[in-house]
């Protein structure tokens, strides 16, 4: 399983997948509703890396595909959290952030985006696991990511900070990515969807 999925790029360097976790306000009951503030929508990215070794923290996720191979499949996964699939607090400091658009159509410009800089590690079978995903006419769901867009002028800002953690009861479909509902340490709905592009064959 070789080549690029992430929708992101650093310094021209594609990852083999991206994961994003996205919030709405609080005041917003939907997606819909919160694009139609620029600032509706806050995104955290988060690239995903090979390593020769694999990582225990995502075996409950990577078991839990198979049962979601199909659209409208789903499945629940308890006893985890987000905390669980993201880095550390101590490697969540370095961060790239710019207000930008949603990847799926409509592609509505109402994201602010902190996209960060420290990779996740997967197995290569763990990466491969993703792309046994199947689009309702049977093809694998592979190269999901949106072509890199141009800047428009846009400040991308890279700083330094903390981060808030969260825990969660995850709810995952095949036919929206991965959803899962959770209770953020954020003035942000109580509900976020987790889209990964897929990577290549």
């Amino acid at each position: 399983m070789d080549g690029p999925g992430s929708e992101h790029t650093i310094d021209g360097e594609q990852f083999p997948m991206e994961m994003h976790i996205v919030h709405i306000k609080e005041e917003y009951e939907s997606l819909s509703q919160a694009v139609r503030d620029r600032t509706g929508v806050a995104v955290l990215g988060f690239f995903f890396q090979e390593s020769k070794s694999a990582n225990k923290k995502f075996d409950p996720l990577i078991n839990a595909l198979k049962y979601i191979t199909e659209p409208n499949n789903s499945t629940t996964l308890t006893g985890v959290s987000l905390e669980m699939f993201i880095p550390h607090k101590d490697n969540m400091t370095k961060y790239f952030r710019y207000d930008g658009s949603l990847t799926t159509p409509n592609c509505a410009e109402a994201v602010v985006w902190s996209v960060f800089e420290n990779t996740i590690p997967l197995s290569r079978d763990q990466l491969t696991a993703f792309s046994q995903l199947l689009y309702p006419d049977g093809k694998q769901m592979v190269n999901t990511y949106r072509p890199v867009q141009p800047m428009n002028g846009r400040q991308v800002y890279y700083s330094g900070g903390h981060v808030a953690l969260v825990s969660t009861v995850l709810l995952i479909s095949v036919s929206a990515g991965i959803q899962c509902t959770l209770s953020a340490h954020c003035r942000m709905k109580a509900s976020c969807f987790i889209y990964s592009a897929f990577m290549n064959n």
